[in-house]
C-alpha cells in the first residue's frame, strides 16, 4: 500500500490571536475571513498569503 502521508497545513499563526481596529490580527496578519478559511485553501492559496500577502502587510504596517 503506498498512502501518502499526511502533511502539515502551512500556518502564519504566531498565537497572538487579537485584532486590531480593522479586523486584523496582530500575530499574523490576517482578516478574520483569511483565519476562517484557512483550513479550505489550497496549498498554492496559503504559500501565496505567506510569501506575497503577509509580507506586503508587514512592510505596510512599519
Amino acid at each position: 500500500m503506498n498512502a501518502t502521508p499526511p502533511r502539515a497545513m502551512l500556518t502564519p499563526c504566531t498565537g497572538v490571536c487579537s485584532l486590531d481596529a480593522d479586523g486584523t490580527c496582530y500575530g499574523c496578519l490576517r482578516t478574520l475571513a483569511e483565519i476562517g478559511g484557512w483550513s479550505q485553501m489550497s496549498d498554492a492559496e496559503r504559500a501565496r498569503m505567506m510569501e506575497v500577502v503577509l509580507p506586503a502587510r508587514e512592510a505596510a504596517r512599519t
